[in-house]
């Protein structure tokens, strides 16, 4: 695996790869990679010739007070892992490289709708930094398929919308939520967790099981978040939201929907987590 920093090593090398008839995945993450990651390379690999991934810490996607100083930067741990995938080229720029006019002076890219509710609503700015940055990885790498979790389903979503929208010659795929023997999805910000909150986060995915069974059960959406958010106060948590919505657009739901997805955040201890649960009423 080759490691590089330069934007046009990165594009000569990719441009080779496709003047051969190969095709090339890509995977962007923020490091400190843990299975769910490996599984989205993975994936990658099963629709493209080669593997691209990034990793960069994306300060556009941080709001006032988030944890973009202190978030985990394991680079060295990182390239083990990408090697015994059978990553072909790692992606590891510096903020200069992606953003040489300064992170005051992007072009930034925004979804309206989409980034506004939700995590957008609790986190302000955050997913049009996110797009912001993958579509400036997009027009370095130039990928013919990238993969995303859909534990960030939202992200997938906005994701989805913004290259459907620019017309950007990339086709995006879900990979499904990774998850440790007792549910708790994978997420690099687990490690915030003090042992006593490890015990308990578990609690969020039955919480989501819970919601599930409600809507099997015919109960009704705003009885059933609100018995959501109260289940999880009890058990400790600070919810800021549980919401049941349309899978295919995260709008909101109306009786009969086929396709729902239950999407929750909340605050255990100091750390954030977020998951949500695909739902076929059919």
């Amino acid at each position: 695996m080759k490691t590089e920093q330069s934007i046009s090593v990165i594009r000569e090398q990719v441009a080779q790869w496709h003047s051969a008839g190969e095709s090339v995945g890509f995977v962007p993450t923020m490091g400190n990679l843990h299975a769910g990651h490996l599984a989205l390379v993975q994936q990658a690999r099963r629709f493209a010739n080669r593997v691209v991934v990034s990793i960069f810490v994306n300060p556009l996607q941080f709001g006032l007070g988030e944890d973009l100083d202190n978030y985990p930067r394991t680079l060295q741990a990182d390239i083990r892992q990408l090697e015994s995938h059978g990553v072909d080229l790692l992606f590891a720029p510096t903020e200069d490289e992606i953003y040489p006019d300064g992170r005051d002076n992007v072009t930034a890219i925004d979804v309206p709708g989409l980034t506004s509710i939700l995590e957008g609503a609790h986190r302000p700015g955050h997913f049009q930094g996110v797009a912001t940055v993958v579509a400036r990885l997009f027009n370095i790498v130039q990928p013919d398929v990238a993969v995303f979790g859909e534990k960030d389903f939202q992200q997938l979503a906005v994701i989805r919308r913004m290259v459907q929208e620019q017309g950007i010659p990339v086709e995006i795929y879900g990979a499904p939520t990774i998850r440790e023997a007792d549910g708790l999805a994978m997420s690099s910000r687990n490690g915030y967790l003090s042992p006593e909150e490890r015990v308990l986060a578990p609690t969020l995915y039955q919480v989501l099981q819970f919601v599930s069974e409600g809507l099997h059960q015919g109960q009704g959406f705003a009885e059933l978040e609100s018995a959501a958010m109260s289940k999880l106060r009890e058990a400790g948590f600070e919810p800021d939201y549980v919401s049941i919505r349309r899978a295919i657009d995260l709008a909101e739901p109306q009786a009969g929907e086929s396709a729902l997805i239950v999407l929750a955040a909340v605050y255990l201890g100091t750390t954030r987590l977020i998951d949500n649960l695909l739902i076929n009423m059919v």
